[in-house]
């Protein structure tokens, strides 16, 4: 009876992973297959998050246009993913330039969008500029520049895009924003108020297009670590309480949102909260992109 003990709950645990795998198995193939043939525009798509966004979506044999402020640069993602792709399952992806705190020219980069293949099926809004300092730190043409990198450019670009959508009485709009839209951190004002506001328009945005069939989507990651920052390998890695462990200190990786972003595209979810416990930098004020 001991002996039958001891391997019972080792058993257990292995059909209960068994089980878990499988399911997230057929989930993960569903949401591929949601956005296959799909139109599915990625702003931001040289950075970390908007990497694995175009790498998951590609291989769901989207056709991906994919938005970003250097030409260089989207050709190194056009041809990283060109190099791992079946052509007989993916698309050539498009590339556009496009700016997003522009605002002047967001109209012109969305008619080039819509002429690559006439139509938008998914938007997805991924670019974002982060600021941290003191309120009295940060100037006011500082806190011009994150509303219009995080709320104008976004909500410029979906306007943009909206009549088409709203013609063919079909689409679907995701904002990945952040934990910081419905919640206020120190020395993060600037940035907290920019994500408010997108919040605010795209639930508005939800409730008035829900006549057209168009769902509005907002992913909220919590801390996304670096796109290259991995822990250092240990031991301790094995551990299943510390794996979780590391997860709340370097926070989760880009591909794990990736894969985020596709299930709630997938199943057309809302609003998704997401991910870990943010570790904030201990800087006094840093810009990134």
């Amino acid at each position: 009876m001991g002996i039958l003990a001891v391997f019972a709950l080792p058993l257990l645990l292995l059909g209960i992973s068994g089980i878990i795998y499988i399911y997230q198995t057929l989930i993960w193939l569903v949401s591929k297959s949601a956005v296959q043939n799909k139109v599915v525009v990625i702003t931001d798509a040289i950075s970390g998050l908007g990497k694995e966004c175009s790498r998951v979506f590609h291989s769901g044999g989207a056709r991906l246009v994919l938005c970003g402020r250097t030409w260089e640069k989207l050709e190194a993602l056009y041809d990283a993913l060109i190099s791992v792709a079946d052509p007989s399952t993916t698309y050539t992806p498009k590339l556009v330039l496009l700016d997003i705190s522009d605002i002047d020219y967001i109209q012109d980069v969305a008619k080039e969008i819509l002429n690559c293949y006439g139509c938008v099926d998914i938007l997805i809004n991924n670019a974002s500029m982060k600021v941290k300092g003191a309120v009295q730190s940060i100037s006011l043409e500082l806190d011009k520049k994150i509303m219009d990198a995080n709320y104008f450019g976004p909500i410029t670009l979906t306007k943009a895009i909206l009549p088409n959508m709203i013609s063919r009485r079909t689409g679907q709009i995701v904002l990945i924003n952040s934990i910081q839209g419905k919640i206020g951190v120190p020395f993060r004002a600037a940035y907290a108020a920019s994500k408010h506001a997108a919040v605010g328009f795209f639930d508005c945005l939800r409730a008035e297009m829900e006549e057209f069939d168009i769902s509005v989507s907002t992913v909220n990651p919590t801390f996304i670590c670096s796109y290259h920052h991995q822990p250092a390998p240990g031991n301790w890695e094995a551990s299943i309480w510390k794996f979780f462990f590391r997860k709340v200190t370097y926070g989760v990786h880009p591909a794990e949102v990736a894969e985020e972003v596709l299930r709630t595209v997938s199943s057309k979810k809302q609003e998704n909260f997401s991910f870990s416990i943010n570790n904030l930098e201990k800087n006094k004020i840093k810009i990134n992109k």
